[in-house]
């Protein structure tokens, strides 16, 4: 990437805010509309599997754009790029919120979705470049703390506005943040140059990665309707296959080697899935056996992002003052004794749920942060973009796959099957984590040399 000035001298803990919003608008947009499904298909008189497209619209281009996004953010300027995806993001929902017919909806999505992918990749590069390298590691918890809320979030308060002003307010909720986000990048970001459009080689990775994740969405939604969704998924197959032997795929393999970030990216992905599924499977688990209400649930569930919200600021400082691997082992570790101790939970209750869930939130809260500090500093200022975009593809692809994994893997023993699986997943996610570090980054990261203003 460029490297444009990004303001003035000293800390811009004003960008930092506006990675932490990035983060939070790109993760609570994938859940919030979630809510809004059935309120659009009863809108529109069409079928919830076609009102479901308002979701898999975004969801596709964010993971197929994400890593030909990385590549191209790693040589544009940084301010047009986040000014313009802001207002773009702004821009999309009021469009699908406005939508008259079913396709204006669906063409929004997708265009909200593709500014989504490039707010994913922005967000580490905003936090890293806005203070000393002394602070990366407090201003990296703050994207990285609130991205998993705006997913916890996101139900919570569709289900509200759904309830009180329909599905297009779920829609537009987000406008105010995207205001705000707008206004502070553009205070705080100094001017650059026009980016260059995106080259041949994005476009055929984003369109190979859009076939491959299209094909694998199509069929995930048509797999109980009969054969069409096994033989859509194994489609989705060939796409992917041909981009892991273009010059796209093996650009992410060498960057992977060359930082030795493979685990961390396992790791990522791992612990996002057993997030995703954990959070899935009680939500289902608490109304439906349990014979708790929705609210009390929404309650007990809030458990997990509220102790993760307290330990990403502590996990941020721990990180700056001993490195940032012993820190993301230690919240990794705990993740896995939090979620251990709900599958062995005798008794289904309220609280004895949310006390498990918050010791798993606090172990999140204080890998969050430490854990993507390690992969960017691995990459060094050349390939930081493109190392945001694998880390937040591992993010995504493990938030869209757990809540498939539960479903699927959720009746082979029981309700406590799915924390067991998630608590196996965290301790190899730990296991991946302390296995080697990252170059060097167990050093505290004040020995860095300071970035160029």
């Amino acid at each position: 990437m460029s490297r444009d000035a990004a303001g003035a001298q000293g800390e811009r803990w004003g960008l930092v805010a506006v990675a932490g919003i990035c983060s939070f608008l790109a993760m609570f947009d994938m859940s919030v509309v979630t809510v809004a499904v059935p309120g659009i298909a009863s809108d529109f008189a069409v079928p919830v599997s076609v009102a479901q497209w308002a979701v898999l619209g975004y969801q596709l281009p964010v993971v197929a754009l994400l890593l030909p996004a990385g590549r191209w953010l790693d040589r544009a300027p940084l301010r047009p790029v986040v000014l313009g995806a802001l207002a773009g993001f702004g821009l999309c929902g009021a469009a699908a919120a406005t939508a008259p017919v079913p396709a204006v909806l669906l063409a929004a999505r997708l265009l909200q979705g593709a500014c989504g992918a490039v707010l994913f990749v922005l967000m580490p590069l905003l936090a890293v470049r806005a203070v000393r390298p002394e602070l990366r590691g407090r201003a990296m918890s703050v994207p990285a703390t609130l991205g998993p809320l705006g997913a916890v979030t996101g139900p919570a308060l569709g289900g509200v506005l759904l309830d009180h002003w329909g599905w297009r307010a779920v829609l537009l909720v987000k406008l105010p943040l995207c205001a705000v986000a707008w206004w502070l990048a553009r205070r705080g970001l100094a001017p650059g140059g026009r980016p260059t459009a995106p080259g041949r080689a994005e476009c055929r990775d984003a369109a190979l990665a859009g076939t491959a994740v299209g094909a694998l969405l199509l069929g995930l939604t048509t797999l109980p309707e009969g054969w069409a969704g096994p033989v859509l998924c194994a489609v989705a197959l060939v796409p992917g296959l041909v981009w892991a032997r273009s010059a796209g795929g093996r650009r992410v393999r060498e960057a992977l080697r060359a930082t030795r970030t493979g685990g961390a990216h396992g790791a990522v992905l791992g612990l996002a899935a057993a997030f995703a599924a954990v959070h899935f499977l009680l939500a289902v688990q608490l109304q439906r056996a349990a014979g708790v209400s929705a609210s009390t649930t929404g309650l007990t569930l809030l458990a997990f992002p509220a102790a993760m919200a307290v330990a990403g600021p502590v996990g941020g400082r721990l990180a700056d003052r001993y490195g940032a691997r012993p820190v993301a082992v230690s919240g990794a570790a705990l993740v896995a004794v939090g979620f251990g101790l709900l599958a062995t939970a005798g008794a289904w209750p309220p609280l004895q749920v949310g006390w498990r869930l918050a010791v798993a939130g606090l172990g999140m809260g204080l890998y969050g942060g430490p854990v993507q500090l390690m992969v960017l500093d691995a990459a060094g200022p050349e390939r930081r973009a493109t190392a945001g975009s694998t880390v937040q593809l591992a993010r995504s692809a493990g938030f869209t796959l757990g809540p498939a994994a539960a479903t699927a893997l959720g009746g082979l023993g029981g309700p406590r099957t799915g924390p067991a699986l998630a608590t196996a997943a965290a301790l190899l996610a730990t296991l991946l984590l302390a296995r080697r570090p990252v170059r060097d980054e167990a050093a505290p990261a004040h020995h860095s040399p300071a970035p160029p203003p």
